[in-house]
């Protein structure tokens, strides 16, 4: 099995990766895109890996109002506290693209017999770390839904993502209805305010290609309102 750019697999060589595979009973799948890997109500064993594509974390309720959790690229890992927890996953886990993903056996990873293989330790704490960094991005998304006004949720969505990228013209990973579901907003409500904003000179965009335009005073002003 070919090596994976992760950060789940930091500090595994190839060698113990082989291994840890063989030991996990590792299987690879493909899903294509908008199809269900996990439904809400599942009790899973695995904890996922996606190897190519990329996948959102939503919540449906009872009304059918749906919100996105959050988008996880290649490289990153899901389902791993329901797995370990085993409890019933409580949101559904959806392929965003056409994807290919690597699942790992969740009980034998916790079983003790593995804790002699030089691969284990290291696999434990990327991924304690993984987790860290998924509680980070959600706590990111209840401050990012916290304002009351449309601008205010994706002004603060989109000065993080710029952050992130280190530039002011940046892509997100959500496409229009995929970005109202995280911001818990309506699609042509949000759609209008883009459209609003791009008139103010606040912000640029082309599909999911955005340009901030920080221009001092009337950035922070429209920020803050």
């Amino acid at each position: 099995m070919i090596m994976i750019h992760s950060p789940l697999l930091r500090n595994i060589k190839a060698d113990a990766f082989e291994e840890m595979c063989a030991f996990l009973s590792a299987k690879e799948r493909q899903f294509e895109k908008n199809s269900t890997i996990f439904h809400t109500g599942d009790t899973i064993h695995e904890i996922g890996m996606v190897i190519t594509g990329s996948i959102i974390i939503e919540h449906l309720d009872l009304w059918g109002n749906k919100s996105i959790l959050t988008n996880i690229a290649a490289g990153g890992i899901f389902a791993e506290v329901y797995a370990l927890c085993r409890e019933p996953i409580m949101v559904d886990v959806i392929a965003a693209e056409d994807s290919r993903i690597l699942f790992f056996h969740a009980d034998t990873l916790m079983d003790s017999q593995n804790a002699g293989n030089n691969w284990h330790a290291q696999l434990l704490i990327n991924l304690l770390e993984s987790s860290m960094h998924k509680n980070l991005a959600l706590s990111e998304r209840i401050i990012c839904t916290t304002p009351k006004t449309i601008r205010g949720r994706l002004l603060i969505y989109l000065s993080t993502q710029s952050g992130k990228a280190g530039s002011t013209t940046f892509q997100i990973p959500f496409n229009r209805q995929q970005l109202a579901d995280y911001l818990n907003l309506d699609r042509s409500a949000l759609s209008k305010e883009l459209g609003k904003m791009k008139k103010d000179g606040l912000l640029d965009y082309h599909k999911n290609t955005f340009q901030l335009n920080h221009t001092g005073d009337g950035f922070t002003s429209s920020f803050l309102g």
